[in-house]
């Protein structure tokens, strides 16, 4: 399906060649996907492609998981075995006509794989090289494999999740590997500015260690400044201020966030109990800390007598609160509808289209592309017709398994 942006993306005209698997590297590059560059993902034939297209539980066809289209909207893919000296050399052919190169792999592997700027400068001195793996390319960690729920235990995540007298709780999403992508397509696109002012490129480095520590910001400064220790909170309860938790309604949960004065006075007033903003067990954010078992006495029984669909057309857009939802309720949300959050992503390669989220990335009058997640070597015909291969070349090179 062709785009029908009305304006040039930021990235248009950005090639990437993204060497990258399952998660944490897809999400990032997908990103830089949505801001127009064009993302050709290197996958290894060798190993049927990216591991990701066989994670299930769900699939649209071989190959073709639910799992791996999540990831990997607005890519091209080409395979190519980098373990092959040719494959080395079809490689290199393309990084002098490409913008950056991008990889999520074990820290000890882009130097052996040849991935580094040191390895690909003298084919092309601008080219970025941006490296998310696990612990770092360096130090005793780079050889150890990582992935997102680790993170979380080590980083401190878990003794924050859940309730004080249960178990340790991770994130029910895989945050660590989407900040990590994020933080390495931000990374890659700022040494992109760098290079393209300098007409040299750099290592670019991010992990996911690293993220997830640096995700802890204020509860780190707390500690670090004051030696407190954040621990978990009854009913996913900020640590400092209150009401900012989960409350119980007739028919479920809504959660609120008073996180300014003004919204505690106004949640009294619409759940029809000023009288608690005048309380002096509640008139500050000191006290209600201090007393903020009896203020979720006393908030539960106000609130139960409705259920949480009534009370978010009482507060909604006035007191800060959000209804607790599962995955499908979530999805089937009018404000998702309304904002356009889910979309239908054309198949290059023909078939039926796949529903997947759409890209929250906007730019007024551009909208980012919508195409599904290529099939294995899609594009490798296409892509490597640049760089001179030809038919004939590349059914030799396919016979051999240098590429697919």
């Amino acid at each position: 399906m062709p785009d029908t942006q009305a304006a040039p993306l930021p990235l248009d005209g950005v090639t990437i060649l993204a060497v990258e698997q399952y998660g944490a590297g897809p999400f990032g590059s997908m990103l830089l996907g949505d801001l127009g560059a064009e993302v050709i993902k290197i996958e290894n034939p060798a190993e049927g492609g990216d591991i990701s297209r066989g994670v299930g539980p769900h699939f649209h066809g071989p190959g073709d998981s639910h799992f791996y289209q999540a990831f990997n909207r607005n890519k091209r893919s080409i395979g190519i075995d980098l373990k092959q000296p040719e494959g080395q050399a079809v490689f290199r052919s393309l990084v002098a006509h490409a913008d950056a190169v991008y990889d999520n792999l074990r820290g000890d592997l882009p130097a052996k794989l040849r991935l580094t700027y040191a390895d690909l400068r003298d084919a092309n001195p601008a080219i970025v090289c941006a490296h998310l793996s696990a612990y770092g390319r360096d130090g005793p960690r780079a050889a150890w494999p990582g992935y997102d729920f680790l993170m979380q235990a080590e980083a401190g995540y878990l003794s924050l999740s859940g309730e004080p007298d249960g178990p340790p709780a991770r994130c029910g999403v895989s945050i660590i590997d989407m900040m990590t992508g994020a933080m390495a397509s931000l990374a890659l696109v700022a040494a992109l500015v760098g290079a393209r002012a300098t007409g040299r490129g750099r290592d670019v480095d991010v992990n996911l260690f690293d993220t997830a520590l640096h995700n802890l910001t204020y509860q780190a400064a707390w500690h670090l400044g004051a030696g407190d220790v954040p621990t978990r909170q009854k009913r996913g309860a900020h640590l400092s201020l209150s009401p900012s938790q989960l409350y119980r309604t007739r028919d479920g949960w809504i959660f609120l966030m008073c996180q300014k004065e003004k919204f505690f006075r106004l949640l009294c007033d619409r759940i029809g109990r000023p009288d608690l903003a005048a309380d002096p067990r509640f008139d500050s954010f000191a006290t209600r800390l201090a007393n903020r078992d009896a203020l979720t006495e006393a908030l539960d029984a106000a609130l139960t007598a409705r259920d949480t669909a009534e009370w978010m057309e009482v507060l909604g857009g006035t007191v800060p609160a959000a209804p607790v939802l599962d995955v499908a309720q979530a999805l089937a949300n009018p404000f998702v509808r309304e904002r356009g959050g889910v979309a239908e992503f054309e198949r290059r390669e023909g078939g039926p289209p796949v529903t997947m989220l759409a890209s929250p990335l906007r730019f007024g009058d551009a909208a980012p592309p919508r195409h599904a997640a290529p099939a294995l070597g899609a594009d490798t015909a296409e892509v490597l017709s640049r760089i001179g291969i030809d038919d004939d070349r590349l059914q030799e090179l396919r016979a051999r398994r240098i590429v697919t």
